[in-house]
C-alpha cells in the first residue's frame, strides 16, 4: 500500500487556524468561493475567523515531475510560500503567505496547495491594456514602472511578469499598490540593463504603453531615454510576434485537421 504523507507548514502567526486551513483544503472540492479555474490550478476564497483567505490547489503533476517535486525540487506551493517571504522582506507587496501543505507518496508528490491572505483587488493590469481611455492610466503606468523597478533594484526577476499577475488596489485618488501573485517562477540575481528590459516582455505592451514606462524607467534608473525605450519595445514586439506565430500554427494544425 502506498501511503500518502502530509508536510504541513504553518506561518507562526497564523498556527491558531491550524485546524480550520486543513479543513479548507479537505473540503477544497466541496466548499469555499471560486476565485479561479483553469486548466492547471484552482483558487477557491474561504473565511476562516474575521479574514478571508485564498487557497490554491495546484494540479498534480506528471510522474516524471511528481518524482522532480519531492526529490530534487521545492513543489510549486513550497516555493510560492518561501518567494512571498522574500518579496516582502524586500518590501514587495503580495498576498501574505499563510501557509502550504504538499501531499506525498512514495513516488513523488500527488498534491499541493497555497494559502495566502485574500486581496480585494480592484483591476489587474490587463485593463490598463485594453482599456487606453481608462481613468489615470498614465499615472498607474508610471507607478507600475516603480514597483518593477524595485523589483529590479533587489535583485528579483520575476519570470511570470504577465498582465493577470499584478493585482492593482486603488487607495486613494492618484495612489495606488501593487500585489504580485503566481509566484512560483522567480530567480534572485543581480540583473543588468538587457535583463532588466527583457522582464517587460510579457506584459503585452502597446507602442504607447512602452513610450511611457520606458521614459520613466529611464528616469529612475539614470539611463538613456532612447536606448531603453528601444530594447524594451524590441523585447516586446518579439514576445508578441513569437505568441501570434505559436497561435497560427496551432490555427493551421486545427484547421487541417477538422478538413
Amino acid at each position: 500500500m502506498n501511503a500518502i504523507v502530509r508536510n504541513i507548514q504553518i506561518h507562526p502567526d497564523y498556527q491558531k487556524f491550524k485546524t480550520e486551513i486543513l479543513s479548507a483544503i479537505d473540503n477544497f472540492d466541496k466548499q469555499g468561493d471560486v476565485v479561479f479555474e483553469g486548466g492547471r490550478n484552482h483558487i477557491k476564497k474561504f473565511k476562516i475567523g474575521d479574514e478571508y483567505f485564498s487557497v490554491k490547489s495546484f494540479k498534480s503533476p506528471s510522474w516524471f515531475n511528481a518524482f522532480v517535486y519531492k526529490y530534487i525540487r521545492k513543489s510549486k506551493a513550497k516555493r510560492s510560500f518561501e518567494y512571498a517571504l522574500k518579496l516582502i522582506s524586500s518590501q514587495i507587496s503580495t498576498p501574505f503567505p499563510i501557509a502550504y501543505v504538499e501531499e506525498f507518496s512514495t513516488f513523488g508528490i500527488k498534491k499541493s496547495y497555497f494559502v495566502s491572505l485574500h486581496i480585494a483587488y480592484d483591476f489587474d493590469f490587463r485593463v490598463l491594456i485594453h482599456n487606453p481611455n481608462y481613468p489615470e492610466r498614465e499615472e498607474i503606468l508610471k507607478q507600475f514602472t516603480e514597483f518593477t523597478f524595485k523589483l529590479h533594484e533587489n535583485q528579483i526577476n520575476f519570470l511570470d511578469h504577465s498582465p493577470g499577475n499584478t493585482l492593482i488596489v486603488k487607495k486613494k485618488e492618484g495612489v495606488y499598490d501593487f500585489y504580485l501573485i503566481d509566484l512560483n517562477r522567480m530567480v534572485f540575481e543581480p540583473l543588468d540593463f538587457v535583463k532588466r528590459m527583457k522582464n517587460f516582455r510579457r506584459l503585452w505592451l502597446s507602442k504607447a504603453m512602452v513610450k511611457i514606462m520606458a521614459k520613466h524607467y529611464a528616469m529612475l534608473s539614470n539611463a538613456n531615454v532612447k536606448e531603453t525605450h528601444d530594447l524594451m519595445l524590441e523585447f516586446s514586439r518579439k514576445f508578441q510576434r513569437k505568441v501570434d506565430q505559436k497561435k497560427l500554427r496551432k490555427s493551421g494544425r486545427k484547421m487541417q485537421f477538422k478538413s
